[in-house]
């Protein structure tokens, strides 16, 4: 694992997080087209801190990166709901009507931070 977090993104991400989490110092992967276990393990999902899906029709690429990558965090960042058979395996599912990338991709980062924060030694 380097220092840097690194985010696979698939999708078309219309919205920008992938600009945004890149902004915040993240390591942006792109995987454009399908979402499989290659197209996963080609970019670098086994050392991924974030799985950023943009589009809900790859939505079962998320429990395959969560096979791959069991501790990844993974985000849906779209404006359809996703299908019941992987709502429950996604970690965050965000409307970009509700929320901006650039309020994601803050607390996205923020969260790691003070996940990473909280295992000081007092």
């Amino acid at each position: 694992m380097t220092d840097q977090p690194i985010a696979v993104v698939a999708g078309p991400d219309e919205h920008g997080l992938g600009e945004e989490l890149a902004a915040l110092g993240v390591e942006i992967r792109r995987i454009e087209g399908l979402v499989t276990a290659e197209t996963l393990t080609d970019a670098g999902i086994a050392a991924a801190d974030y799985f950023v899906l943009t589009d809900v029709d790859e939505a079962t690429g998320i429990p395959i990166a969560k096979e791959l990558n069991p501790d990844v965090f993974a985000v849906t960042y779209a404006e359809r709901s996703l299908p019941e058979f992987v709502a429950g395996v996604s970690d965050l599912a965000i409307d970009p009507n509700l929320m901006d990338s650039a309020m994601v991709a803050e607390e996205l980062v923020d969260d790691a931070a003070d996940s990473e924060s909280s295992f000081v030694a007092d």
